[in-house]
């Protein structure tokens, strides 16, 4: 937690302007609009933020959790950094202002922004689960196997991810608490499935749970919870494991990175753990009978979404499309499969 304040090209001390805002938290009031661009209170000191990947509202999450020390869930992807750094700076936050930035896992559309957030918050802290925090510091491996995936998707929706400097790296321990001030921490829970790389966040004050992508996708415009299984490490008894943890935990509610607070978290994490196994069980059968695994979840799921708007189909299809939830339960399959008795 050092270096100077990042320049502003005016001369001006921004950081000087938003001081005396950004170290009350604002109280939870659904009836109050909020300052405006700077998104909404869902809890006392927690402001779910729109990071407005490809301009498409209510997609993709991060969540501020206010304090003395405040700290940033999520950045959202390196295209969304101006909306994210807009918002933060409608809140109250100047450059020195920021304390930790915490990503749930590596992929681009949650940790695409870190290395431009740490650039604008020189004194935050960036905290990732031990097996992201080297991909962070030089992401050219991670970037590379990001654009054989996302292809032309990758400049024209996500962006890239900048390096990020190891000294402001901390490796984020299972049960190693942030402070963000007297009486609130984040609790850090190692929770694999989804990716090898994947933490989710219980604050101690508003009790909830910000649990990435561990939970699934549940777009307010999009229909039913569905799991995500991406490649190339989707595990599903380590998804499950990570649903039991996070049900043992007892959260007040669920914050999903896709997207927003879920009440009932007993009831939705019940529910992601039913639906996991269900699409688990669709794609192991088509595997076992040499059948496309997309297919069979596609003749099993689409109809899912009967109700929802082409335009929210489309975005939960870039999100969480069958096809990719299908290469994940693919390799995983794979991996699991007995080896072939030798010829004899």
């Amino acid at each position: 937690m050092s270096g100077p304040p990042a320049a502003t090209g005016d001369g001006h001390d921004h950081a000087h302007d938003h001081a005396h805002t950004h170290r009350h938290a604002h109280p939870y009031d659904p009836t109050a609009p909020g300052p405006p661009g700077a998104g909404r209170t869902i809890a006392d000191g927690v402001v779910e933020l729109d990071t407005l990947l490809g301009g498409w509202e209510r997609v993709t999450a991060g969540y501020l959790i206010e304090g003395p020390e405040p700290v940033l869930v999520e950045t959202g992807s390196q295209s969304s950094v101006p909306v994210l750094l807009a918002q933060l700076d409608a809140l109250g936050l100047g450059p020195t202002d920021l304390a930790g930035v915490v990503v749930t896992h590596i992929h681009l559309d949650h940790a695409g922004g870190v290395g431009d957030v740490a650039r604008a918050f020189p004194n935050a802290t960036v905290y990732v689960h031990p097996k992201g925090a080297r991909h962070l510091a030089d992401p050219t491996k991670l970037v590379d196997s990001a654009a054989r995936v996302y292809g032309d998707l990758l400049d024209s929706l996500y962006g890239r991810l900048d390096p990020t400097p190891a000294e402001r790296l901390h490796v984020l321990e299972d049960g190693e608490a942030i402070r963000v001030g007297p009486g609130r921490e984040l609790v850090a829970v190692d929770s694999p499935g989804h990716a090898k790389h994947h933490v989710a966040l219980h604050d101690s004050l508003s009790g909830l749970l910000f649990a990435g992508d561990a939970v699934g996708v549940k777009l307010p415009d999009g229909g039913v919870l569905r799991p995500s299984t991406p490649p190339p490490d989707f595990d599903l008894d380590q998804a499950l494991g990570s649903l039991a943890r996070f049900a043992a935990r007892r959260p007040a509610g669920i914050a999903l990175a896709h997207y927003g607070l879920l009440g009932d978290p007993a009831e939705v994490l019940d529910e992601a753990d039913g639906t996991l196994r269900r699409w688990a069980e669709v794609a192991e059968a088509a595997f076992r009978q040499g059948e496309d695994i997309a297919a069979a979840l596609a003749a099993a799921f689409e109809s899912d979404l009967d109700d929802v708007a082409d335009e929210h189909r489309r975005k939960l299809e870039v999100m969480n499309g069958v096809h990719s939830n299908a290469a994940g339960l693919q390799r995983w399959l794979s991996l699991r499969a007995p080896a072939d008795p030798p010829p004899g």
